[in-house]
């Protein structure tokens, strides 16, 4: 059995780890709730631009066929599988499922006879999949906790380039979905071509990829995804300048604002993943205690009893 002052110092030591775990449980809160508010303050934006894309595809007609982040490719070989994962750990099972959600499909895709080419946003992503042995193409890290609008830009606009040169048939985003602190839903979604994306779609609806895992994501769905004919009336839009030249503008801000959510929704579900395993941490730290000090109260009545049974061992050898 632990010595009295054994027990005492892992008391001590545990106490430490739970002041930690319980201070990063707050932290988590506090950027949770302000990750929450971006996320609430994008989605209005992001179906509005999802609706606009959607009806000047529809108003162009057969000329937007002719554009290439519209159409798919004759031949599809190369699959770029963008993995969005977090900066930092501690989060419990959060990027690990991610980057084992996206060694499936990359396997998955090998089995189709395709090629997959990997992107990743975040250190723990970028460092997993090189550990695996699949060096990515793309590496973004650094905003994973806080993404602005102009990581989302850069991202997109390489994944554009690279589909438009032909060194990528298709792109999928794989991320954490945020439904509450509690739950966050692995979603794989269709980027690019745009023809196999959410434009024509409806809410859930992913070609190509998974089944979308909330029930509110920003470009997935809500009234938008309506039919102005399943209204009841349809409105009368002119396009100044026409419909091509309009779309040529709107895919790209499309695909942006599509990555950028996806990037809102991984920084909220990480807190909120994050405030949950340090809550987890901090109860079976209390646990520990609880029976360190049980084994610290047994040492002690273990002591005293020795010290009696020699004073008494000692009185009756006098006597």
């Amino acid at each position: 059995m632990a010595s009295q002052r054994d027990v005492k110092n892992r008391i001590a030591s545990v106490k430490n780890i739970q002041k930690i775990t319980r201070a990063m449980e707050m932290v988590a809160a506090a950027r949770l709730r302000r990750a929450e508010q971006r996320i609430t303050a994008l989605r209005p934006y992001a179906e509005a631009i999802r609706r606009m894309t959607r009806q000047a595809a529809r108003a162009a007609g057969a000329e937007a066929s002719s554009l290439p982040l519209l159409t798919p490719h004759e031949q599809v070989r190369n699959v770029g599988l963008l993995l969005v994962t977090g900066d930092r750990g501690l989060a419990g099972g959060f990027n690990s499922q991610i980057v084992r959600a996206g060694i499936r499909a990359g396997g998955a895709l090998e089995e189709e006879g395709l090629t997959p080419v990997w992107y990743a946003t975040g250190r723990r992503g970028v460092s997993s999949l090189s550990f695996r042995g699949h060096e990515p193409s793309g590496a973004y890290t650094g905003f994973a906790d806080r993404p602005v609008y102009a990581d989302a830009h850069t991202i997109a606009q390489e994944l554009i380039a690279a589909y438009i040169d032909g060194r990528l048939d298709r792109v999928e985003i794989l991320f954490n979905a945020y439904v509450s602190p509690l739950t966050q839903t692995v979603t794989r979604e269709t980027l690019l071509p745009l023809a196999d994306a959410t434009i024509a779609g409806e809410q859930g609806e992913q070609p190509g990829g998974e089944q979308v895992g909330h029930a509110e994501g920003g470009t997935g769905g809500g009234a938008g995804g309506r039919s102005d004919v399943a209204q009841g009336h349809r409105a009368l839009v002119e396009y100044e300048p026409d419909p091509k030249e309009i779309l040529l503008q709107l895919i790209p801000d499309y695909l942006e604002v599509s990555i950028y959510r996806a990037l809102l929704e991984s920084a909220a579900g990480f807190f909120g993943a994050q405030m949950t395993a340090m809550r987890n941490a901090s109860e079976n730290a209390g646990t520990l205690i609880e029976e360190y000090t049980l084994q610290m109260n047994r040492a002690r009545q273990a002591e005293i009893t020795q010290e009696i049974m020699e004073v008494v061992a000692g009185a009756e050898g006098l006597s």
